[in-house]
């Protein structure tokens, strides 16, 4: 157990395989998102690059099919790592996640493939 809450990345496909099609892309991020509950339920607080990557594109007009989005969908996630104190990599074949996992291990920070191998903070007393 650990007594500090860790801020967990949870990296995994999102445009990968999807050709572009938005309910692929959608369907993708339902997926990372529902590892947000056990990241959190195991008292830590779960992130998602999109969550952050998202919001910047359409704040720019753009959405992540168009040229914009490798300018701001990994150079966010990059960001967001050097503030996160571990990876979770969920299945499946992803170019950005493999680079989050990669920077992650450059940077010395546990890289998790289950959401079991996660030390599960001790209970605190809520105010």
């Amino acid at each position: 157990m650990t007594d500090k809450p860790l801020l967990i990345l949870i990296a995994g496909p999102y445009r990968s395989g999807t050709g572009g099609d938005p309910r692929a892309m959608a369907a993708n991020l339902d997926r990372l998102e529902s590892a947000a509950w056990p990241v959190f339920a195991a008292g830590h607080l779960p992130v998602i690059g999109e969550w952050v990557a998202l919001p910047v594109l359409r704040s720019a007009g753009a959405g992540p099919t168009d040229a914009l989005a490798d300018q701001v969908l990994y150079p966010a996630a990059e960001r967001l790592l050097a503030r996160c104190d571990a990876v979770l990599r969920l299945p499946g074949a992803s170019a950005g996640a493999d680079q989050d996992v990669a920077t992650a291990r450059r940077r010395g920070l546990p890289v998790f493939h289950d959401i079991s191998e996660i030390p599960r903070r001790a209970p605190q007393e809520t105010r």
